[in-house]
């Protein structure tokens, strides 16, 4: 499998329209004029996921006072993402990218290291977006546990 191509800060951020945890459709057309943190996790309701979701949900009033909005995306259905979202009182959207075309085309997916086999998957991965939906920062390969924090430090925001 070729190498998944990756944003860089200035490249424009794919748009998309996305079922939502909540039936809706989200669309990062429709978040223009807000920062947005977009981050990709492989599965809901996993340790890791829960505990990233669980730090963004913990850090979302200080994000948004910001300016920034939070939105999660991974491959899962909408119903899973709802049970995600009800389980662990997450108070941002979720969405599901069950074809993995948008993350695909975040560079979000597709090989990488998994207890040291090569594997293919959502890489999990946090976007900083602008106003006008261009990357400011793309991180790749981020840790569950931390990223929060270190985002919000790289932010200025601590």
């Amino acid at each position: 499998m070729p190498e998944t191509p990756r944003l860089a800060p200035g490249d424009m951020a794919p748009d998309f329209a996305l079922p939502t945890d909540t039936g809706e459709t989200l669309s990062l057309k429709e978040l223009r004029g807000r920062k947005v943190v977009l981050y990709a996790y492989p599965a809901a309701m996993t340790p890791g996921c829960t505990k990233q979701a669980c730090d963004f949900r913990d850090s979302l009033a200080s994000l948004q006072a910001s300016g920034y909005e939070v939105v999660g995306i991974s491959p899962d259905k909408p119903a899973k993402l709802a049970q995600f979202r009800e389980r662990d009182a997450l108070t941002f959207p979720l969405v599901s990218d069950q074809d993995k075309s948008v993350l695909t085309a975040y560079g979000a997916y597709g090989e990488k290291q998994l207890y040291g086999k090569t594997v293919t998957g959502v890489i999990r991965s946090t976007f900083v977006l602008d106003e006008e939906g261009r990357v400011e920062r793309a991180l790749y390969n981020v840790k569950a546990t931390g990223h929060v924090a270190k985002l919000r430090k790289d932010l200025g925001l601590d």
